[in-house]
């Protein structure tokens, strides 16, 4: 559940989506959006 949490946080912190937004999306493409914004801040 943990997890679930902080993909949340992360996706609706950096494109302020709602919460319903995000818990709409399949696990997958949550996940796939959490990888994309980890891509970006990495690249600095």
């Amino acid at each position: 559940m943990d997890r679930l949490y902080q993909e949340v946080a992360l996706i609706a912190f950096y494109f302020h989506w709602s919460l319903d937004d995000i818990l709409n999306l399949e696990h997958e493409e949550r996940l796939r959006w959490v990888g994309e914004i980890r891509r970006f801040t990495k690249k600095g």
